[in-house]
């Protein structure tokens, strides 16, 4: 049955003559070096949540030693969120041909038999089944998510982020076995004989160096059409596979991205009513309860920021204005250094309806309690009567619809 030609398990059944260790290994150091950055991307963007300040942040509970790297996100470049989130999923998206095109190039050892020749062998295989099935299932949940398709049981944060490290153990011991073979594959540039060479090949179709070109090709245009989204402003437009089942933002001074809409939140025009609408801030000698009016009256000031968010897309810079988180601060007690805060939104249902902030995020003159964007007040579906902005921060921590500001250590 091993060595009948109409079965997979027959070595002659798979016959196109590309297959071999040169065409593999050299989509596999693609692979190390792109997996490499996505992995290290992920964990950069993990941080930015500042899971470990609170656990209203912390969408990955019982994390144990994995939050080992954990640190304190800064403020500054104002753009650092939106390039390391923007590479993240960008690269993610343009790798995706050449993870095809590896597993395309492997096949034939899913059928190899015996299954398992020794226990070391056997132990091998199972790697192999934590990285093709880790690998699969990190890039499958990342473009879902990236496209707000949430398909999958349970929440993308645990599973992305626990699914990340079990894959990356098995990529990295992969990669210690296969990658100076992979060299010397690469190096030689000539075919050799190896499990993956067909015993009796068909006519070639296409040359190796026109398959790489299709690979190649089809990454570049994964590129071109996704990009965009972190690039922003008018870029924006050849973001062909950016989510679109947004609401339209409209032109004007509002006329941005918008992921979550006031609908969605369930926020109505009664919730935000001059009338209605009291911001309540709490300290570490009082509590007030702040009007939009009383807000205006306080020192305003403006900076130029971006949105980024988890999904890979960003804003260009906006002109933000409003009162500074730290001038809030001070109001009920915290004269010098500003502590954390906690946001709590005026949303309904979802995630991020609080939030919490570092000192350090406080403390930076550009974090604001935004009243207006680009010289307007905030539309219903940017925040409208009030919004945090904070500098490098992931867009989910610049909460919308703010009902109360909590100052203190968390």
């Amino acid at each position: 049955m091993r060595d009948h030609p109409r079965l997979p398990t027959s070595p002659g059944f798979w016959r196109s003559p590309l297959r071999g260790p040169w065409f593999t290994s050299l989509l596999g150091l693609v692979l190390l070096a792109g997996i490499t950055v996505l992995f290290v991307t992920g964990l950069v963007s993990y941080a930015a949540y500042n899971p470990g300040l609170s656990r209203v942040n912390d969408m990955t509970p019982d994390k144990g030693l994995l939050g080992f790297y954990l640190f304190a996100w800064p403020t500054d470049p104002v753009w650092l969120y939106r390039l390391t989130q923007g590479v993240h999923v960008t690269l993610g998206i343009t790798l995706i041909p050449v993870l095809l095109a590896k597993l395309w190039s492997v096949v034939p050892r899913l059928f190899t038999l015996p299954p398992a020749r020794s226990l070391a062998h056997a132990l091998e295989r199972l790697s192999l089944v934590l990285l093709v099935g880790g690998g699969l299932f990190e890039f499958t949940t990342g473009v879902l998510n990236v496209q707000l398709d949430y398909v999958f049981p349970g929440s993308f944060y645990p599973l992305h982020f626990y699914g990340a490290w079990v894959f990356f153990a098995a990529f990295v011991a992969h990669a210690a076995l296969k990658t100076p073979a992979a060299v010397r594959a690469v190096r030689r540039r000539r075919q050799e004989q190896s499990d993956l060479v067909s015993p009796r090949p068909a006519a070639p179709t296409v040359s190796r160096r026109g398959a790489l070109g299709l690979v190649g090709g089809g990454s570049l245009l994964l590129f071109l059409t996704t990009v965009g989204q972190s690039l922003g402003g008018p870029f924006r437009r050849t973001a062909l596979l950016a989510p679109h089942g947004t609401a339209d933002p409209g032109g004007g001074p509002n006329g941005f991205q918008i992921n979550k809409t006031a609908a969605y939140a369930g926020i109505t025009p009664a919730d935000t009513h001059e009338d209605a609408w009291r911001l309540v801030v709490t300290g570490r000698t009082k509590t007030v309860r702040l009007s939009r009016a009383q807000l205006l009256r306080l020192p305003q000031h403006s900076a130029s920021l971006p949105i980024a968010c988890v999904e890979g897309w960003s804003t260009a810079d906006q002109w933000w204005r409003g009162v500074r988180l730290r001038d809030l601060a001070a109001l009920v007690g915290y004269d010098g250094d500003p502590p954390d805060v906690l946001v709590e939104s005026l949303q309904r249902h979802g995630a991020f309806r609080r939030a919490a902030l570092r000192a350090n995020q406080v403390a930076d003159g550009r974090s604001l309690l935004a009243l207006f964007v680009n010289g307007e007040e905030l539309s219903p579906d940017h925040g409208h009567p009030a919004r945090v902005i904070v500098p490098a921060a992931p867009g989910v921590l610049n909460t919308k619809w703010v009902g109360r500001l909590t100052f203190g250590d968390l």
